[in-house]
């Protein structure tokens, strides 16, 4: 998603509205661009058609949806769930943290919920968590210069 990266124009509907899953019901336009839990049932059930995952490999839940990046090779767009704690917080806090929720996202029922919905598990350490955030930083601050947006 630089300067080599095609343009993509999507347009933005009301923030008023309760969630993504209605205003793509409700409002229907030309393009949107969803989290894929809030619209797999949508997809499923043939009353939303998908072009593609944002995702930089398939979705297991929707196989046969390629992913854009089989047509932009590199691209990449995902959002993410993480627990954050304040920074002063015990070292010996947040490995318990850690430790219980890797746990829990390790449950098979939970990870069968979420690879229904078309979520996956990212588990991992907090220094995992902190390059995660960190590459998603310098990657959208590239796609922020780029596009020349500017806070209003």
């Amino acid at each position: 998603m630089t300067d080599t990266t095609p343009t993509i124009v999507i347009r933005t509907l009301p923030k008023r509205l309760p969630n993504s899953a209605y205003r793509v019901r409700e409002y229907l336009t030309d393009k949107e661009v969803d989290r894929l839990p809030a619209s797999i049932e949508y997809i499923r059930a043939g009353k939303l058609r998908a072009l593609a995952v944002s995702t930089l490999a398939r979705s297991q839940a929707l196989p046969d949806l390629p992913s854009v990046s089989e047509f932009v090779p590199g691209y990449e767009s995902s959002g993410f769930f993480g627990v954050g704690a304040p920074g002063k917080t015990s070292s010996e806090i947040v490995d318990t943290l850690n430790k219980e929720i890797n746990a829990g996202l390790a449950d098979p029922k939970l990870k069968a919920q979420l690879a229904h919905l078309g979520g996956m598990v990212l588990s991992g350490s907090p220094a995992d968590f902190r390059t995660l955030i960190g590459e998603e930083i310098e990657k959208w601050a590239k796609v922020i210069k780029f596009a020349g947006i500017k806070a209003e």
